[in-house]
């Protein structure tokens, strides 16, 4: 019996698929982060990737809707926020108000995790859910079909610079199986994104096993020319994935 990584591979996915290329605020420059956003932008990102850590949920903290309603004016695409904090229902209303246009969610920070996925709705964002490199796919079985993306760890979260977990690529294969499948049902689309290690150097294997929306923090921030590191990140991307 084939895996799905093998599948995922093997599968006749549209080379026209949608790459999308995110930018991590968390290893831009605090000190210019306006000034960060719209170089990300002119160097061609897709989505401005916003990490929220309350040092309860993950072993870090890092910023709120004040710093989200800041960049705002200076966003021309849309933000991207990833919430790690526990209990999570009650600051989804200020992101919402803060500009954010994708909210997306851990379930283990959720009593009701059907509920948050229809509190983002209601606030007139898209909904996604993350799965940490040990939660189990199970989350997906009630909520995929209301879901408008998949955002799995590659890394532990909490903190920046950390190096992929190669076994995660089979947990993005598997999800792209399970997306696949509910689009040949006539069921929505999902973005599915993966954050934690990408590089330019291993974006192409995560490209292949299924993922569309690659966050990337040090891979780019860190890098003298923000254009050419996105271009050549979108080119190995699309290479993958028969573009």
């Amino acid at each position: 019996m084939m895996n799905p990584l093998d599948a995922a591979r093997k599968s006749d996915r549209s080379p026209a698929r949608h790459i999308r290329i995110a930018p991590s605020l968390l290893a831009a420059d605090f000190a210019r982060l306006g000034e960060e956003v719209r170089a990300v932008q002119a160097a061609g990102a897709d989505l401005i990737h916003f990490d929220v850590m309350d040092n309860h949920f993950v072993p870090n903290l890092s910023v709120g809707p004040m710093v989200c309603a800041a960049i705002r004016p200076h966003a021309t695409v849309p933000i991207d926020v990833h919430l790690m904090v526990s209990p999570v229902d009650r600051i989804i209303p200020d992101f919402a108000r803060a500009g954010a246009a994708i909210i997306s969610f851990h379930p283990e920070a959720s009593v009701h995790v059907d509920r948050t996925i229809g509190l983002i709705h209601e606030q007139g964002c898209k909904a996604g859910l993350v799965l940490n490199p040990a939660t189990p796919l199970h989350w997906l079985d009630h909520t995929l079909a209301q879901l408008d993306l998949v955002l799995v760890m590659s890394v532990n979260p909490g903190f920046g610079g950390q190096a992929f977990i190669e076994h995660t690529l089979s947990k993005v294969a598997a999800i792209r199986a399970r997306i696949d499948a509910q689009v040949a049902a006539g069921g929505r689309e999902v973005m599915l994104e993966v954050d934690g290690g990408v590089k330019t150097d291993n974006i192409g294997r995560v490209a292949a096993a299924g993922a569309d929306v690659f966050v990337a923090g040090s891979a780019i921030f860190g890098t003298p020319d923000y254009q050419v590191t996105m271009a050549a990140m979108r080119a190995a991307a699309l290479a993958a994935c028969g573009g």
